[in-house]
């Protein structure tokens, strides 16, 4: 009950800061802008990483509210590693009942597809 009530004090708490957040700035290496572009369009993209169909996301259109609203990244998974194993379906990370497929285990996005995600999903 209260890991629930935490995780809704932070969404509502991500949630009124997230559009005052400058968006990235160019400062980061051009390999990284890269793959946070490349990420954000595979995100958002209806035919691969497909995101939005379930999440919010800033910037997206026509989200979805089955998963969380992606935000405040950095807070939720400091350790980028756990946010990568999560996409690609590791069985310990995987929430019982959810609807989030586990896109690496079963073939929907390759580890580099998943790791561009993880890079745009981080700055978030």
């Amino acid at each position: 009950m209260l890991k629930t009530k935490m995780k809704h004090l932070l969404t509502a708490a991500a949630i009124t800061t997230a559009f005052a957040v400058a968006p990235l700035s160019a400062q980061a290496g051009d390999k990284e802008m890269t793959s946070v572009e490349a990420g954000k369009k595979l995100a958002f993209s209806r035919s691969q990483g497909n995101c939005l169909a379930c999440h919010a996301i800033q910037g997206g259109e026509l989200a979805g509210n089955i998963g969380p609203a992606l935000i405040a990244m950095k807070l939720r998974y400091p350790d980028k590693q756990k946010l990568f194993d999560k996409i690609w379906g590791k069985p310990n990370t995987q929430v019982p009942n959810s609807m989030m497929p586990p896109f690496g285990q079963n073939g929907i996005l390759t580890d580099k597809q998943i790791h561009e995600i993880v890079d745009f999903i981080y700055t978030l």
